[in-house]
């Protein structure tokens, strides 16, 4: 099996809804993904011809739904009372509600669904801190 990864990142804010210690307050990250992409034998064409992918490939679509991340504050979904909601909407904040508690583990897996729609993901880590990373495979 070949594999390749590239990695991008992004600087966000977020919490943790009920939980009893630091991460209950709003505190920010540079988030760093690395993705793997996966193949039992390389391409043929005439531009790819030798790889895995393009890692210009991987690396837009990564960074497209990376940018979409990028100095906002993520929040799990129903976690914020409709006021304050409200208040920071109307401050203009960048907010980006999320389906899913906002932690390492959860990213992991949804930067991974949603770049598995396009190419052959097998595996994405995803940094909170340069220390510490949640990884999911398929």
């Amino acid at each position: 099996m070949y594999s390749v990864s590239t990695e991008g990142s992004f600087d966000a804010a977020h919490f943790l809804k009920d939980y009893q210690g630091k991460c209950k307050n709003i505190h920010g990250h540079r988030w760093r993904v690395v993705v793997q992409v996966s193949a039992t034998s390389l391409l043929e064409d005439k531009q790819n011809q030798g790889m895995v992918a393009d890692f210009k490939d991987v690396k837009k679509a990564l960074n497209q739904l990376l940018n979409t991340f990028d100095h906002t504050l993520i929040y799990e979904k129903d976690s914020l009372k409709p006021a304050l909601k409200k208040l920071l909407q109307e401050e203009d904040f960048a907010l980006r509600e999320v389906p899913f508690r906002p932690t390492a583990e959860n990213f992991s897996r949804f930067f991974y669904e949603e770049l598995k729609k396009s190419m052959n993901i097998t595996q994405v880590s995803v940094y909170e801190t340069p220390n510490n990373c949640a990884t999911y495979t398929d």
